[in-house]
């Protein structure tokens, strides 16, 4: 079965399930509103307790079928693929990036989801200077596009011999998986594909073979590449993959500003402002600027225990129109 009838499948098996649990909700409330007009009408008073809990698990499912309201994007059920680079600031952002990769992966570890890294293009000195991951989840993209954005570091310096202060950023970008040939056709005449060497810090880990592998999409510029692999194809596929997701974002945000100008609104620069600090010194704390919410357990969202985040900024979202996918295109 080709990969757009089965994501087709997919989405069907999902609306389905989707369809059934609020019939199931609605079934419930009916048969306690009756019991409940019953006992009234009775002057039975022994099945309050029932009643009682069983309007709380009622309250608390609707809770939870409501918050998926927020998760009701054309892509939100799919695949992510996060893509993260570091600020200026030399190796103190890369050790960032470094951090908050490993923060994802963890997140995605917890929530048992799948995480691999897809590529790393590693700092001189240390850290990462980008690297892409990819959440394999149902609603992977849904959950993380809540974390796109610039993300803000303050901490004492371990690179720093006197130690001081120093801020770093990172911007994260979240692409939803793409399906080539159903979501963006990608025609291979448009393509300028290079190999080289892949990089490292030297030694044995050094490529000796032209195994990178690195894409260029001549009507629009966009760049990939893909060195993580010790297959050539493997790379050449991993970076397709990539692409794709990036085409496909590209046209949303093209969508986003098309609506942005027939209804007059402001288009703000891609990097666009913070979303997040994580402050280490000389406090620990960590706010999200959007719904102002915030924790002192930083080492426990650095730790991945990011989901009071996501769902605090997702539930501000319900009902507001739909934002462009965020970064660079």
């Amino acid at each position: 079965m080709p990969k757009h009838a089965q994501q087709r499948m997919k989405a069907l098996a999902r609306l389905r399930d989707e369809v059934e649990l609020w019939r199931d909700l609605d079934g419930r409330a009916v048969s306690v509103q009756e019991l409940l007009d019953l006992s009234v009408a009775e002057d039975d008073d022994s099945l309050l307790d029932s009643f009682a809990q069983e309007t709380q698990e009622l309250r608390t499912k609707l809770k939870g079928l409501e918050f998926r309201l927020a998760l009701s994007g054309d892509y939100d059920q799919r695949d992510a693929i996060v893509a993260l680079h570091a600020g200026a600031g030399g190796v103190e952002s890369q050790d960032w990036v470094r951090m908050l990769m490993r923060m994802y992966l963890r997140w995605a570890e917890r929530r048992g989801f799948g995480g691999d890294v897809l590529d790393v293009s590693p700092g001189e000195e240390g850290g990462i200077k980008s690297a892409v991951v990819q959440v394999a989840g149902s609603y992977a993209y849904g959950y993380l596009r809540a974390e796109r954005g610039v993300h803000r570091m303050v901490r004492l310096s371990p690179f720093d011999a006197d130690h001081a202060r120093h801020t770093s950023f990172a911007l994260v970008e979240v692409l939803p998986e793409a399906e080539e040939g159903a979501d963006i056709t990608v025609n291979t005449d448009d393509l300028k594909i290079d190999v080289y060497r892949a990089g490292g810090h030297g030694g044995q880990s050094v490529q000796k073979n032209s195994t990178a592998v690195r894409i260029t999409h001549l009507p629009t510029g966009i760049k990939v590449t893909c060195q993580n692999e010790r297959s050539q194809y493997q790379n050449k596929e991993i970076a397709m993959r990539i692409l794709t997701a990036r085409l496909m974002e590209r046209e949303m945000n093209l969508r986003a500003q098309e609506m942005d100008r027939l209804k007059g609104e402001h288009i703000s620069a891609e990097w666009g402002h913070q979303i997040r600090s994580y402050v280490l010194h000389p406090y620990r704390m960590v706010k999200d600027h959007r719904t102002d919410f915030e924790t002192s357990d930083a080492d426990g969202v650095l730790d991945g225990n990011i989901d009071d985040f996501i769902d605090s900024y997702l539930s501000s979202t319900v009902g507001q129109p739909r934002d462009r996918a965020a970064g660079p295109a």
